[in-house]
């Protein structure tokens, strides 16, 4: 990748990152050495039903105080608002997250309002925090989001229906707990499509108009892992080894992407969510291979480094026929891990597209994308192509 000779940039990565199969049992350890006596779990129903949340709090034994388990999918302002009161009734000093993006994202918002108090809607934006917040120790049980090393949330504004962007350094995770325990059970379609929302983190991050060495480096080794283990892992979920590599996968490219940013497709998928409830990792598979086209003239260099990390006889070329041979590769990876190919398959009625177009326009993920979206009809023409 060529670097424009006045590049600056600055790389962010502080969370602490603890990984091996069994880890999660030291989360009583880890919650110890921050100096917390009160953790309140945070999770979902489907964790609590898989008996992942029930492990956590036998391990944090009497530090734990509580545990809030009422997270939906697409985790809003309402919900937060709620975990942060119980946080607060039951004098938590720390939060310890487990489950997918949407728990570690309730659990971000739960963090800012112990320590700052009142409710989400006031925090909506970028780099207003002036000082560190409750430590939060993450336990991934989906390997996709790399919300665990990550200073952003995603919640959905019910006022606006829109799901908004909260970006705070101050308020990025303490300590991720990698457990390839914790994802052992996933079924095949989650395993496929939160890998695929780390591959969209990757290689967003290479296309990105903040793309820069680290995030590059780390966003190609994402590529590399998902590429090679991800199949693996759907054909055999209990391989430990492969939901491994395939974890830290997750946060190689969490940690690209939230120093790089990402671009259309989240903006897309973004905005999907909001409006037709399509988990975000499906959205962000389907439209992957479509935004690539879109951005192919604009991205050609990253998209050849993407074409060489997942081995196409023509990525070691670079130019436009590398480039062109990831968006072919992308494509056909999705079909081989049995991800859905089709909004329509994923429950969007095309009624959904418009509103979802217009949404996309004013989603923050849009502004990194290396071609500017001049017209709401050319976010609109990319959803009807994958529909």
């Amino acid at each position: 990748m060529a670097y424009d000779r006045d590049l600056s940039f600055v790389y962010f990565g502080p969370t602490k990152v603890v990984f091996g199969a069994g880890c999660a049992g030291d989360v009583g350890v880890e919650a110890a050495g921050l100096g917390c006596r009160k953790a309140l779990v945070v999770t979902d129903p489907g964790v609590m039903q898989a008996g992942l949340a029930g492990t956590v709090v036998k391990a944090l034994g009497e530090r734990c105080v509580g545990l809030f388990s009422d997270v939906s999918q697409d985790t809003g302002m309402g919900v937060v608002n709620r975990a942060a009161a119980y946080a607060r009734a039951q004098g938590a000093d720390c939060v310890v997250s487990v489950g997918g993006g949407s728990v570690i994202d309730t659990a971000k918002g739960v963090c800012i309002l112990l320590t700052e108090g009142g409710g989400l809607e006031n925090f909506e934006g970028i780099q207003l925090l002036t000082r560190p917040q409750t430590p939060h120790i993450v336990i991934p049980t989906t390997a996709g989001t790399g919300s665990e090393v990550t200073s952003m949330a995603v919640i959905l504004d019910e006022r606006k229906g829109q799901k908004i962007l909260i970006v705070e350094h101050f308020n990025t995770p303490r300590i991720a707990l990698l457990d390839p325990r914790m994802t052992e059970k996933l079924p095949p379609l989650l395993t496929a499509s939160t890998g695929m929302d780390a591959m969209t983190h990757a290689i967003e991050a290479l296309q990105s108009v903040q793309r820069e060495p680290v995030a590059d480096g780390l966003a190609l080794h994402a590529i590399r892992l998902l590429h090679r283990h991800l199949p693996r892992c759907i054909e055999s979920g209990a391989d430990l080894a492969a939901r491994g590599q395939v974890q830290i996968a997750a946060l190689m490219a969490g940690w690209a992407f939230g120093n790089a940013m990402v671009g259309l497709a989240h903006a897309m998928a973004h905005s999907l969510g909001a409006v037709a409830r399509v988990p975000h990792g499906i959205a962000n598979g389907i439209l992957l291979p479509h935004v690539m086209s879109f951005n192919l003239a604009e991205a050609a260099e990253g998209y050849a480094m993407v074409a060489e990390a997942l081995g196409t006889p023509e990525g070691g070329k670079g130019g436009q026929e590398a480039a062109r041979s990831a968006v072919t590769e992308i494509a056909a990876f999705l079909g081989r891990i049995g991800h859905p190919l089709r909004l329509s398959a994923a429950g969007v009625k095309e009624d959904d597209l418009e509103k979802a177009a217009a949404l996309s326009l004013s989603d923050g993920a849009i502004v990194n994308n290396p071609r500017p979206i001049l017209a709401v009809d050319e976010v609109l023409d990319l959803y009807r192509r994958a529909f």
